[in-house]
């Protein structure tokens, strides 16, 4: 396959993919256990329906059981992102990364309970977006 100097190819490599932590926090797990175990079928339904997949170029979340929602961000339109880690999520070792972005459906976006090192994660994502944006000719005014 012949390419021109000025078109390449990057592969794209998956970060991270799953669902959210079933019991997200410390919390969530007290609440577990006051109520023998209910409102472990909440936790359950409710990380089930989501999906998260975060990769060198985009963060896709799918939403729904029966019906399905995706949405889908690039990281070049990623303005600013927040890493949130509670202290119950910290006990767990879950976090939540937070984004702002460019995208007009989409201006935040909140992946809660990412059962991953999200301080890993997150400077993965920076430096990825930064490159995706120079590969682009992306520049953020403020």
């Amino acid at each position: 396959m012949a390419m021109s100097d000025s078109a390449t190819v990057r592969s794209e490599n998956v970060l991270f993919e799953g669902h959210p932590a079933l019991v997200p926090g410390l919390g969530a797990l007290v609440l577990c256990v006051l109520t023998l175990g209910l409102a472990l079928l909440f936790y359950w339904w409710r990380s089930r329906s989501l999906h998260y997949r975060i990769t060198s170029q985009r963060i896709v979340v799918e939403a729904g059981v029966f019906s399905k929602k995706m949405e889908q961000i690039d990281l070049y339109r990623v303005r600013d992102y927040v890493v949130d880690r509670p202290f119950g999520q910290r006990v767990m070792g879950t976090g939540n990364l937070e984004l702002e972005s460019m995208d007009s459906t989409t201006p935040r976006l909140r992946i809660f309970g990412l059962k991953t090192d999200v301080m890993q994660l997150y400077e993965q994502l920076r430096v990825l977006t930064e490159a995706d944006r120079h590969a682009r000719g992306v520049r953020l005014i403020e």
